[in-house]
This record gives C-alpha cells, structure tokens and sequence, in this order.
C-alpha cells in the first residue's frame, strides 16, 4: 500500500498542492490565504481531508545549499503546519522548481492569469514527484 503524500509550494499569496497517486504526483489545487497561520491552517485541512500520511514541503534553498530568509520562512511554515495538522512533515530541496514550472508552462503556452493559477500547483507537483522519486 502506497502513503497519501501531500506536496506543498508554500508562498505568500498563493500556496499550491499536489497528493499522489502511487509513485505519480499530481495537482490538487492552490490555497489562497492572508498570513501564515491561516495559510497552515488550510494546507492542514487539505492534508486530513485527502488522508495524508505525509506532508512535503519545499525548501527554496540557495543555489549554494544554505538557507535564506525564504526558506527559514518555509521552515517555519513546516513547523506550524505539522503541529496543526498532526501529520508528519518533511522539508525538500526545491531549487528551481518554479523555474522549471514557469519553463513548462511557457512551452505549454500558458500565459497572464491562468499562468498564475496553474504555476504553484505545478510546482507542487514537481516538488512532490522529486521527493517521490528520491525515495525509490
């Protein structure tokens, strides 16, 4: 039997999800919500709903390997996240990843506002299908 994973693009206006179906991850939708908290908070409903076992969340790490300001926010984030949701959470190197899902999109021809609807929950995606990958 294969884990219910829950995959996390946090960002501050838009916050993005994908779960799985096996060893596939997939898009499930974006939370849109104002703080952290409330963001944590909807991500943690999200992940009881779908019966995650598991929560990956992105780590925006610098090209270098350290941490910045934006991953020390995704820490937190994380942090807050498990204690509501009462779900393990792991953080996961993400470096690119928005890149990479601006890059497909662009190739898909996806533009204006459904490119900004689409690009958190595909990052999502290829944040969860690599941490799924990592893990064969």
């Amino acid at each position: 039997m294969t884990k219910i994973l829950l995959g996390v693009d946090y960002g501050d206006a838009r916050t993005g999800l994908a779960t799985n179906a096996g060893t596939f991850a997939f898009g499930a939708g974006c939370v849109r919500a104002e703080g952290m908290k409330k963001t944590a908070q909807a991500v943690a409903d999200a992940a009881i709903a779908k019966k995650a076992e598991l929560i990956v969340v992105g780590n925006p790490l610098n090209m270098n390997g350290t941490e910045g300001p934006r991953s020390e926010k995704c820490r937190a984030f994380a942090a807050m996240l498990e204690e509501m949701a009462n779900i393990p959470v792991v953080l996961y190197d993400e470096r690119l990843t928005t890149v990479n899902a601006h890059n497909i999109l662009s190739e898909l021809n996806v533009r204006g506002k459904k490119r900004k609807d689409n690009v958190d929950e595909l990052s999502a995606t290829l944040i969860l299908q690599a941490y799924i990958d990592s893990q064969k």
